[in-house]
């Protein structure tokens, strides 16, 4: 298992240092007093305050809250709210899968805006709480293709169900654990429900240690 472990770490270590050569080619998220930050840093530097057991989270409210105040330090001159509704950013509610967004971040004359969408399954229906991720990704998708600058989904649990290696061909297990990307037509698989999202991008899953038992991965979408 310790061996397993260190694996893991390397590969996640190898991971962000092509994450972090990539981002340095982009335009920075925010700049503030003249220095460029990109959201995914600002994300190591929030898990790893749960690594140490400085920030506390016990469900989603938690992570939203906790994230939103930790913002608000980092990035002073964007404004940062919580389940703001698309209509407050002149869109159709009628046009969008949901209708409030986790976290907003925008500047005073909303030409720079971002999205967060957070998912922290802490029990359960594994498939359908998939399913719930791909409406969230699906929803930021919408945003961006509405004017939003860029979006992020971000999801933490402890639970290896939505990591593990084992997923039948064609279900959305295997999206999550073999291919680790989301994509295409994505159907919800509980009983003989008729929904389903369709993506237009492929949007990969890295997972990313936080502790022993608990993962995170982020999306830029």
């Amino acid at each position: 298992y310790a061996l397993d472990m260190v694996k893991e770490l390397q590969k996640e270590k190898e991971f962000k240092i092509q994450r972090n050569n990539l981002l340095e080619q982009q335009t920075p998220d925010f700049t503030v007093d003249g220095k460029g930050i990109y959201f995914e840093h600002i994300l190591d530097d929030f898990t790893s305050q749960i690594a140490k057991g400085k920030i506390e989270i016990y469900n989603e409210a938690s992570v939203q809250y906790e994230l939103a105040i930790f913002l608000r330090e980092v990035i002073p001159n964007y404004k940062i709210q919580l389940e703001r509704n698309v209509s407050y950013f002149e869109l159709n509610k009628k046009h969008f899968l949901k209708r409030e967004i986790d976290i907003v971040l925008f500047n005073t004359t909303k030409t720079r805006k971002f999205a967060i969408e957070i998912k922290t399954p802490m029990s359960g229906n594994y498939p359908m709480e998939m399913f719930y991720f791909c409406q969230d990704i699906k929803f930021l998708e919408q945003l961006k293709e509405s004017g939003f600058t860029d979006n992020f989904f971000l999801a933490i649990t402890p639970r290896s169900n939505f990591w593990g290696d084992r997923g039948k061909t064609g279900t959305i297990y295997e999206k999550f654990r073999k291919e680790k990307e989301l994509y295409g037509t994505i159907k919800n698989q509980i009983g003989d429900s008729k929904e389903e999202v369709t993506l237009k991008g492929r949007h990969k899953i890295n997972w990313l240690t936080i502790n022993d038992s608990t993962r995170y991965f982020v999306m830029r979408i």
